[in-house]
């Protein structure tokens, strides 16, 4: 099986890497089983194994694809501080095992829907770099027409309904979109991602308690990274232990960090939710950058502590140990394949500020119903006119 072989992954992240990869895995075919780092904890369900099978094209993947993230989040920080990107911005770097494991257990049927940290599922879910670049800096090839930004990408043939910039406000969406799915037999779940700062939300427990008495498809994942904007959980949360707070709905803790505890877990609850109904997940992970690019996140935390994480439960650092371990690459093939990501990403970004930015027209698309033949105006009523589609 030859390396170039990875770029057949369907979500069209993975593209053909050079000759100089062309070595790296052999013929061999046989399952690599992973351990997960830690046990995962359960609450009213019985855990699954931490035993998980992968193969090299899986372990690869998941390194380059993390890379890949980790680079566009850190260009992301750059093109802020250059004002090329304005308003909000919520970085995932350090969290990239949940959006990648989750992935690798379901299918494009299945949905996702998540707050404003959501570039990094975008990409998981097929989206280009192109179209996150662009987004980000609010030109017409983004994924939203560059109308939504940083908090508002949108992929809805791949089943990702967006992020939401109103804390906690797309979990009772997700839940509605699992109630569409087993309304129409789809056989598929959604995913209704938030963090641990929304997770005391009251209409979190709203949706949940519907979802239980409907035995809905829906999977409540709170990604857990430890601080609701600049506050530590133990100073919002009486019970932080979030996989436990749904009461009369199975919950399992996950380490968050690890992209294999992650897709184990992914496959159990999709597994269980189809059968029996909701489930929360809790993602035990960490976020390096601040709340949003606003806040320099070490104010309520400390470098130490940040670096710590870095060191100790880094996820990407993780795969590159497994791939070494296994000997699919060597140290420079892997530091070859970063160069190649760095290429990648700043091609993209290239690409992106040659694009436009929007026609002034595009304010007044998606908001009205198509076919009144009414007219917008601007605040004066003159400088900006378009009859709406």
């Amino acid at each position: 099986m030859a390396l170039s072989r990875l770029s057949s992954r369907s979500n069209g992240i993975i593209r053909p890497f050079s000759a100089a990869f062309s070595r790296l895995i052999s013929t061999d075919t046989t399952p690599i089983t992973i351990e997960t780092s830690l046990p995962f904890t359960a609450h009213l369900c019985d855990p699954p194994s931490r035993s998980v099978e992968s193969s090299s094209q899986e372990l690869l993947d998941f390194f380059r694809t993390m890379a890949l993230m980790r680079r566009m989040e850190i260009a992301a920080d750059s093109l802020y501080k250059a004002k090329l990107i304005r308003g909000f911005c919520h970085l995932y770097d350090g969290q990239e095992a949940v959006a990648i494991g989750m992935e690798a257990a379901i299918t494009k049927k299945d949905a996702i829907i998540t707050a404003y940290r959501d570039h990094c599922i975008f990409l998981g879910r097929g989206g280009s770099l192109h179209e996150v670049f662009s987004e980000l800096m609010g030109r017409q090839a983004g994924c939203s027409k560059g109308k939504g930004g940083s908090m508002h990408f949108y992929k809805k043939e791949s089943s990702f309904y967006g992020g939401h910039g109103i804390v906690g406000a797309q979990v009772p969406l997700g839940c509605g979109i699992a109630f569409a799915q087993k309304y129409n037999k789809e056989e598929a779940v959604t995913f209704a991602m938030y963090g641990d700062g929304a997770a005391n939300q009251g209409q979190l427990f709203e949706a949940l308690n519907i979802s239980a008495l409907w035995d809905l498809p829906a999977i409540l994942v709170c990604e857990n990274n430890h601080y609701g904007m600049g506050t530590a959980e133990w100073r919002a949360a009486k019970s932080p232990s979030y996989y436990k707070r749904g009461d009369y709905v199975p919950g399992l803790k996950v380490d968050g960090m690890d992209a294999f505890a992650v897709k184990q877990a992914c496959k159990f609850a999709k597994d269980h939710a189809l059968e029996k109904g909701p489930i929360i997940l809790e993602m035990d992970t960490y976020r390096y950058h601040g709340h949003s690019m606003s806040d320099p996140g070490s104010t309520y935390r400390t470098r130490d502590e940040i670096s710590g994480v870095r060191q100790e439960r880094d996820p990407i650092e993780r795969i590159k140990k497994l791939v070494l371990s296994h000997d699919l690459a060597t140290e420079k093939e892997l530091k070859d394949m970063e160069k190649e990501i760095r290429k990648e990403v700043d091609d993209a970004i290239a690409k992106a500020k040659d694009c436009p930015m929007p026609e002034p027209s595009e304010l007044f698309t998606n908001v009205y119903v198509k076919g009144f033949g009414t007219e917008s105006f601007g605040p004066d009523r003159k400088e900006v006119k378009a009859a709406l589609p």
